[in-house]
């Protein structure tokens, strides 16, 4: 799978682990960074990291923050773009199986880095199929396009 991912200075160090994580099960990484642990805007990151995945160059995004909520806040103003939070198996899952959401945002100051690897795992085999969720995501869509 071809994942994009970002973060900001508070989980530099944690992008950098799930980075290499990601990498030796076989995914193309793509880092929109940060690349240090200076001060930067996290939605910066996130921009260019959506931007990766509406233009269609890459599958799906990690965003890391110190929560992850401020990265799922900005990244929801992307059009085409669904991203959620998820700090345990149970909301991963609802985020792309009901949801369809293309990015995961996780927090480096509430996730230990071996939890956030166990997550990627779960992350990386599941997909959306479309069924009972399906009009959801198209009314989700919906919404989106009327504020265009």
């Amino acid at each position: 799978m071809k994942i994009v991912v970002g973060c900001d200075e508070a989980a530099y160090k944690l992008k950098e682990t799930l980075k290499k994580y990601l990498e030796d099960k076989g995914n193309e990484i793509v880092d929109v960074g940060v690349y240090n642990e200076n001060p930067s805007l996290y939605l910066e990151t996130a921009d260019k990291l959506c931007k990766e995945i509406t233009n269609g160059n890459c599958e799906r995004g990690l965003l890391l923050c110190g929560t992850g909520i401020g990265m799922a806040i900005t990244a929801n103003k992307v059009p085409g773009i669904r991203a959620a939070v998820a700090h345990d198996i149970f909301s991963l899952e609802r985020m792309i199986k009901s949801n369809n959401c293309q990015v995961l945002c996780m927090g480096a100051r509430i996730i230990a880095p071996q939890s956030a690897e166990l997550l990627l795992d779960r992350w990386l085999e599941i997909e959306f199929k479309d069924g009972p969720s399906t009009p959801k995501v198209e009314k989700i869509m919906e919404i989106e396009n009327e504020y265009r």
